[in-house]
C-alpha cells in the first residue's frame, strides 16, 4: 500500500514538472544545437542555413519553434508514461480472459480461488474484483440486512471501487487532448507571423528582400509542419489510451455485474 501511495504521488509529482522541464530542454536545443552557428552560412545564425541543414531550416522557424517543441516533447512524455501505467492496468492477464476465468471460479462457488486470482493477475479489473469479492463475503456474514440490501451494497461497493481505479488512468489524458488543439493553433500562428515577415520582405521598394522572404516562408511552413505534426501525435496518443481505458472500464463491469449476479443466484 505504501509502495503504491508513494508511486501516486511521484506520478503528480512528476506530472507537474514535465511542462517546465520540457520548456527548458526545449529552449535549450533551438538556441544551442539547431541555433549552432555552424547550421548557417557564414557561421553566422543570421544567414540563411546551410544547404540540406535540416537544423538551421527549423531555427529559422522563430521563436514559436520551442513552444511547439515544448508540446511535441509533453506529448511524448506523456504517452509514455500513459503506456506504462496502463500496462500496468491490465496486469499479467488479458482483462477478458480474467473476467473469464473469474466467471469459472464464480460457477464452481469458489470464492477463495477468486480471490487468489486476482492477487495473482493483479492489475486495475483484479483490484476491483478483489475488493467486490470481499464486500460478497463480508454480505454473506451480515445477519440483518435483507437480500435485496446485500446486493445493493455489493454494486455499491463496485462503483466505488471503479471510481477510485478510473481517475488515475484517465491522469494526463486531458492534456493530450488539450494540445491536440493548442499544437494546431500554434502552428497556425507560426504561420501567420512567417506569412507576414514574407509580405514585408515584398513590400520593400524596388528589389524584394531575397533573404526576408525566404526567412518569412521557411518560418510559415516550418510552423506548420511542427504544430500539425505535434497535434497528430497527441490525437493519435489519445485515442489509442481512450480506447484501452475503454476495455479496461467494460472488464471492470462485466467481473462486478458476475459477482452480484452470482450472489443474488446462489443466496
Amino acid at each position: 500500500m505504501k509502495t503504491e501511495h508513494f508511486f501516486s504521488r511521484f506520478q503528480n509529482s512528476f506530472a507537474a514538472l514535465v511542462i517546465p522541464i520540457a520548456f527548458v530542454i526545449a529552449v535549450f536545443v533551438y538556441f544551442f544545437v539547431m541555433g549552432a552557428s555552424s547550421n548557417f552560412q557564414g557561421n553566422d545564425s543570421a544567414n540563411s542555413p546551410m544547404q540540406g541543414n535540416y537544423l538551421g531550416i527549423i531555427y529559422k522557424g522563430g521563436y514559436i519553434v520551442p513552444i511547439l517543441m515544448t508540446l511535441l516533447i509533453i506529448v511524448l512524455t506523456y504517452s509514455l508514461e500513459r503506456y506504462y501505467t496502463i500496462k500496468k492496468a491490465y496486469g499479467n492477464l488479458a482483462p477478458v480472459k480474467f473476467v473469464g476465468r473469474l466467471k469459472t471460479f464464480l460457477a464452481a462457488d469458489d470464492i477463495a480461488g477468486a480471490k487468489a486470482e486476482c492477487d495473482r493477475v493483479q492489475g486495475s479489473v483484479a483490484s476491483v474484483a478483489k475488493s467486490t469479492l470481499d464486500k460478497y463475503l463480508q454480505m454473506e456474514l451480515d445477519p440483518v440486512m435483507t437480500k435485496e440490501q446485500k446486493i445493493l451494497d455489493i454494486q455499491k461497493n463496485i462503483e466505488e471501487a471503479t471510481s477510485l481505479e478510473l481517475p488515475s488512468l484517465e491522469e494526463n489524458l486531458p492534456a493530450l487532448a488539450t494540445i491536440t488543439s493548442l499544437a494546431t493553433l500554434m502552428g497556425l500562428l507560426g504561420t501567420v507571423l512567417g506569412m507576414i515577415r514574407s509580405f514585408a520582405a515584398m513590400a520593400n521598394a524596388g528589389a524584394p528582400d531575397s533573404v526576408a522572404l525566404a526567412t518569412g516562408i521557411s518560418e510559415a511552413l516550418v510552423n506548420t509542419a511542427f504544430g500539425i505534426g505535434s497535434a497528430a501525435i497527441a490525437m493519435v496518443s489519445y485515442s489509442y489510451f481512450t480506447t484501452r481505458i475503454d476495455k479496461l472500464t467494460y472488464a471492470i463491469d462485466e467481473a462486478g455485474y458476475s459477482i452480484a449476479q452470482t450472489f443474488a443466484a446462489k443466496h
